[in-house]
């Protein structure tokens, strides 16, 4: 996409612009985001035989269709073959390492990834090596962007499965480890059955200790998801939170009635980790143009965007912002608006929020804003 008119205050961003743009990513799944190829290489190292396919390419395509069933359970499904090579160590840190500098290379400055660390014990490792592999491939990966000319700080969640019975052992893991790597914690996995309720008491620990911690609520399931997540559990944040649309009433007029839940919801400013492609994949939504982030845009909500599992999703940050620029006809702002939400939500200190977007986030916005003021000089002029 090009600029109408170089006296755009809010030109609509190009590819290039998008992928250079700083980005701020926190709902990410580490065990979502693998290089077929190192799936590839993990299993036949490892002796793993049940890959649908060898060849990284087509392994691709086959998590991408896998995905594309619209089913929450189904697209989970395909986590058994990504978790099975992340069972031993070595394999942890190449993977945690990977995920950094291709977030890096993508334009993220700031990410939070979640992974469960229960699932990746089958191989004898306990659950705090889990958390210190994982957390030295952050650094290590951390190291090898600033070698190629990126900046990147990462962030780790750790996530319990809500259909496990490991939650508040894994919060009193996270709070451990809260000031060596890990920011928060999380619950993820089939809604449907599987209430945030049934782990009050981790939440409740979590609350005591004053640490943070989000909640996949309403993706899959409805408003009493997202109920229970804030007023029983208390979650800072919500983990897709898509559903809160079917509490919102746009009339035929136009006019927009918010319910009391969404009312709450936007008072509170309560951030909502949005994953549109993901979201189109399990049926949360039927189109870019149709998912409710565009009506939540409007009416301010504390909207973020982000990619959830990006191998599944075939997908980064800078695709899901082309999808919404093209869509809406999104501008730089618009972007360095979703990228502040989200800062404002991270779970590191308020200061080096600040910071990040002072410092890196507004900066990196307005150098792409002025360079209509620096039309390109050709090379043999007239």
């Amino acid at each position: 996409m090009t600029q109408s008119s170089p006296s755009r205050h809010a030109p609509v961003p190009n590819r290039e612009q998008i992928l250079r743009a700083p980005k701020v990513l926190l709902h990410d799944h580490l065990d979502g985001g693998l290089r077929p190829a190192t799936i590839v290489e993990l299993a036949a190292e490892q002796g793993y035989d049940r890959l649908p396919a060898t060849d990284p390419g087509k392994l691709a395509v086959w998590f991408r269709e896998a995905a594309d069933s619209g089913s929450l359970p189904r697209y989970l499904e395909t986590f058994a073959h990504t978790c099975a090579v992340m069972q031993r160590r070595d394999a942890l840190v190449r993977v945690a390492a990977e995920c950094v500098e291709d977030l890096a290379a993508d334009g993220v400055v700031y990410a939070e990834i979640r992974y469960a660390p229960e699932q990746h014990l089958e191989d004898g490792l306990t659950l705090e090596e889990v958390v210190e592999a994982v957390n030295e491939g952050f650094r290590e990966g951390e190291r090898r962007a600033a070698a190629a000319g990126h900046r990147i700080r990462i962030a780790a969640l750790l996530t319990a499965m809500r259909h496990a019975a490991r939650a508040f052992e894994i919060a009193e893991l996270a709070n451990r480890y809260r000031d060596r790597g890990v920011a928060g914690f999380d619950i993820a996995g089939a809604e449907a059955g599987f209430p945030p309720t049934r782990h009050l008491d981790a939440f409740e620990y979590l609350k005591r200790e004053n640490n943070h911690f989000t909640i996949h609520a309403g993706e899959a399931f409805g408003l009493p998801s997202i109920w229970q997540a804030l007023q029983w559990c208390g979650a800072d944040r919500l983990g897709h939170g898509v559903r809160i649309i079917d509490d919102i009433d746009v009339g035929d007029d136009g006019a927009v009635r918010l319910g009391r839940l969404a009312a709450y919801v936007r008072d509170k400013r309560i951030p909502l980790e949005m994953c549109p492609t993901s979201n189109l994949q399990t049926g949360a939504a039927t189109s870019y143009g149709e998912h409710p982030i565009g009506l939540l845009r409007r009416l301010r909500f504390r909207v973020t965007v982000n990619t959830d599992n990006r191998l599944m999703s075939d997908t980064s940050m800078s695709r899901e912002f082309e999808h919404l620029v093209r869509t809406f006809q999104y501008s730089l702002d618009d972007l360095q608006w979703f990228t502040v939400n989200a800062m404002k939500s991270a779970f590191i200190p308020f200061d080096e929020r600040l910071a990040m977007i002072n410092e890196v986030i507004k900066p990196g916005y307005a150098a792409l804003r002025s360079e209509w003021l620096f039309p390109s000089v050709s090379e043999n002029p007239a």
